[in-house]
This record gives structure tokens, sequence and C-alpha cells, in this order.
């Protein structure tokens, strides 16, 4: 028989338990990063749930408030969803973890829930879990981003992405990158970055976003945990390898 299990993780556990991302390289500099934002941010009402099938980790969901959100989105009274992830699909595990959100948007009041999504990458969550689960796509943004609203009420006032996305990305000429470390692949991204422009002698800005409020200004997209830019132009918002680094940076010089 199955036995499923939902753990809601904190500071107590998270010590003794870890985080599901990453999990296969816990001594890696990104796993630990990822860990010690999820201490900062579990004080801020931070959720960070696992879901366990027979005593295994099959998935977790993480999610916050908007005003404490890492994501590039207006959405005052929301709850916005980070990240979603299971490693058994067809199961219903990723509808289950989505329900739990929004049982607890309800129990805290809140307008619904958000969550920004993008084809393009595994970075962000796939939308069409949420389509299936009556979000709706509400809002859209460059590079292929777009905003699923699961709204308690048509009358809330809806959230809504920035406009200004040119203006963001035309203030970096330089090779630059704007990380935080909500996810922990952002380190090996980051080094996969520099390793490519060491290849071709280009210096690097590391800008390390603090909070919601450098976020919200400086991210040149909606992800805002990680961005390359390099003379007024997106390099990418996701991890890529030495070698295709090495290409698009040939491609803009």
């Amino acid at each position: 028989m199955t036995k499923l299990e939902f753990i809601e993780l904190n500071h107590e556990l998270l010590e003794g338990m870890g985080s599901y991302c990453l999990r296969s390289k816990k001594n890696s500099k990104g796993y630990r990063q990822k860990n010690k934002w999820l201490q900062n941010s579990f004080d801020e009402g931070l959720k960070y749930v696992q879901i366990f099938k027979n005593n295994k980790q099959v998935g977790f969901i993480e999610y916050t408030a908007a005003e404490y959100s890492s994501r590039v989105v207006y959405a005052k009274g929301f709850l916005v969803i980070h990240c979603l992830w299971v490693s058994e699909i067809g199961q219903g595990y990723g509808t289950q973890l989505i329900q739990k959100c929004l049982t607890d948007a309800k129990r805290l009041a809140k307008k619904g829930v958000v969550v920004v999504t993008n084809s393009k990458t595994s970075w962000t969550p796939s939308k069409e879990i949420f389509l299936k689960n009556n979000f709706q796509c509400i809002d859209k943004a460059p590079y292929g981003f777009e905003l699923l609203v699961y709204s308690f009420n048509e009358e809330f006032e809806q959230p809504y992405f920035p406009t200004d996305w040119d203006e963001r990305i035309n203030r970096y000429n330089q090779l630059t990158i704007l990380r935080s470390f909500q996810c922990p692949y952002v380190e090996v991204a980051t080094e996969n970055i520099v390793s490519g422009a060491m290849q071709l002698d280009l210096p690097v800005e590391v800008i390390d976003l603090s909070g919601r409020e450098q976020i919200m200004t400086l991210s040149p997209t909606p992800y805002g945990i990680f961005s390359v830019i390099y003379k007024a132009q997106l390099v990418t918002f996701h991890r890529l390898t030495v070698r295709s680094v090495v290409k698009k940076l040939k491609e803009l010089r």
C-alpha cells in the first residue's frame, strides 16, 4: 500500500533533512547556499513542502507571500510559487502540492496564488499543470515569460508584470551577472559564465541581489534570481554550458 506524506520544512527539519534541490550534491556550494537562503526565508513565512512516497522524496513545492518573493511580479495579497518539481509524473503529486498551496492561501486570507512560467527552460515550473488546475494566463513579458494566476475573486486587483524591461536591460553594457541564491543551480550557472568569459578575456561583474527590493528594481526578467547581460542584451536567465556561453558571447561581440 502506497503511503504519501507531506512534510513542511522548518529550521530544525531543514538541518536534519536538507532541501530537495540539488540533493545529490549536498557538499556543493550551491546546495549550502540554498539551505542558508531557506533558513533566512522561513522567518518571512516561506513554505517549503516535500512530498514523500513510502518514505522516499518524490517532489516539493516552494512558495511565499508576494512581498517576499524572488519573482518580479506585482501581486499584493497573493502567494507566489517559486518552484514545483516531482520525480514521478502522472501520479498526481504535482496537483496535490498545488492544492496544498491553494489551501494555505485561503487559510492566510490571501487573494490567490500566482506562478511565473517559461516554456524555454526547466528552471521555471511547467505551465500545463497549472492550467489543468484552473490557473489563468493573465500577463506576458519578453523572453517567453508568462504569469499564471488562480484568483479567489475576479473582482480583486489582478497581478501583473512590470513593463520597463528595455530600460532595465539597457543599464548594462559590460558582461554582468545578477543573481540570488533562491536556486542552488545559480552557483554552477555563474561558474560557467565566468569560465566562458575567461576564454574570451572578458571581465565579468557579479551583482548579488540582497532582497526583493533589488530584485524588483534591477532584474531584466520576471525570473528575478539569475540574469546575464552583455552589451544591453540578455545572454541567459538559466544555466548554460561553458561552450554555449562562449558561442553566445562571440555572437554579441
